[in-house]
């Protein structure tokens, strides 16, 4: 069995419709070092769950370039400052 993750970052972030979502999801998709992601349009929420090499700030910045307003991020239980 693989151990967890040793990150989980999670982003709030302001998705009106699957499009929204869907920008999320491939953009998190195509990013290496993350072991899982889970995009939920109804909880406005993308949760990440990444390898010690993935820093949380390379993560924010993919996700900003969608264009998607974020409004918390949180670093393995801490709000960040955005």
């Amino acid at each position: 069995m693989a151990a967890a993750s040793p990150h989980h970052y999670k982003f709030n972030i302001t998705m009106t419709c699957s499009g929204c979502s869907g920008a999320i999801e491939r953009v998190l998709k195509k990013m290496e070092g993350i072991d899982k992601y889970e995009v939920s349009l109804e909880s406005q929420t993308a949760d990440v769950y990444a390898q010690e090499s993935l820093a949380y700030e390379t993560v924010l910045e993919k996700i900003k370039k969608t264009g998607k307003t974020i409004t918390k991020g949180v670093k393995d239980g801490n709000e960040v400052p955005l």
